[in-house]
């Protein structure tokens, strides 16, 4: 009898871990005939986790949307101001303005160009590149350094500014974090900063 009793309570155990039904509040009673006992169902343990698994994708995708979007300048200890001014033509050439370079490759300009690049103090690395407005035939590399500035863990980008920094448009950038510098094609002279 003793026996009996205990293997009917370990099979009761093993029925609820199980997720088995049963009916009865007496031990000794037999169980149901397995084609009466449900199946162990996990759909909705399985449409809760499949329901937050979505969610969490689509609220992870909004935040970086959300995240991506938001860009601001880099805060950075003002540079003094410098000015190079370099005459490049056809065969390109490397303008360095105080932390910052502009490598404009050969072809990029259809004839000798004077060009001025101003490195501008303030609370963020900015350069101005003149004349204002020229384009050329194929991008140049701006790299601008950010060894000056606050640390930030984002990924840092060039921005085409006005002249009140307020950002015009995002470029494609390399972020290169152990030299602390950031790289961006441009296609045209204006101001440009760095942010994140």
């Amino acid at each position: 009898m003793k026996w009996s009793r205990r293997f009917t309570t370990l099979a009761l155990a093993f029925a609820l871990t199980a997720g088995l039904s049963c009916t009865t509040s007496d031990p000794t009673a037999p169980l149901a005939p397995p084609a009466e006992q449900q199946s162990p169902s996990f759909g909705l343990i399985g449409d809760l986790t499949g329901g937050l698994t979505e969610t969490v994708g689509d609220l992870s995708g909004t935040l970086v949307r959300a995240v991506g979007d938001v860009t601001d300048m880099l805060v950075c200890s003002s540079q003094p101001y410098t000015i190079t001014k370099q005459t490049i033509g056809p065969n390109g050439g490397v303008l360095k303005v105080g932390t910052h370079s502009l490598v404009i490759p050969k072809g990029a300009l259809s004839q000798k160009v004077a060009i001025t690049a101003e490195q501008i103090p303030g609370y963020t690395n900015s350069v101005r590149f003149s004349p204002e407005g020229l384009r050329f035939q194929q991008p140049a590399a701006l790299t601008m350094n950010y060894q000056n500035c606050a640390l930030v863990l984002l990924q840092k980008k060039i921005v085409y500014t006005s002249e009140k920094l307020k950002i015009l448009e995002v470029l494609t950038s390399l972020d290169l974090f152990k030299s602390k510098t950031v790289t961006a094609p441009i296609d045209h002279f204006s101001r440009y900063a760095v942010a994140y």
